[in-house]
């Protein structure tokens, strides 16, 4: 399945990923108990979000779910750092001065 952010709501990508990460956590074999342990969520927190019953999952409960399943390291990839912007240098190289106004 393609999964493109523009043809879904926020709400359906945390569906989504709810029953993305079922799939993960079956794979490897583990029960929403050992879920449920390592990431101190209850069972009926775990059932909810592989089932799309809750569409308002904090970003602190994904990270640990990520986690469980091995793909804490892919965090990065949600939000990547920016490049710095060339506009930051002057001509010489150096770096520009950040000028703030004075709230008058």
């Amino acid at each position: 399945m393609i999964f493109t952010l523009k043809s879904y709501s926020p709400a359906e990508i945390v569906q989504t990923l709810g029953l993305r990460f079922r799939e993960y956590r079956m794979s490897m074999n583990l029960t929403r108990r050992q879920v449920a342990d390592e990431t101190g969520l209850s069972m009926t927190t775990l059932y909810k979000i592989e089932t799309g019953n809750i569409t308002d999952v904090s970003m602190l409960t994904m990270l640990k779910l990520l986690k469980v399943v091995g793909m804490y390291e892919n965090w990065d990839k949600l939000l990547p750092e920016m490049p710095e912007s060339p506009y930051l240098y002057k001509r010489d190289m150096t770096k520009r001065q950040r000028i703030r106004h004075s709230k008058s």
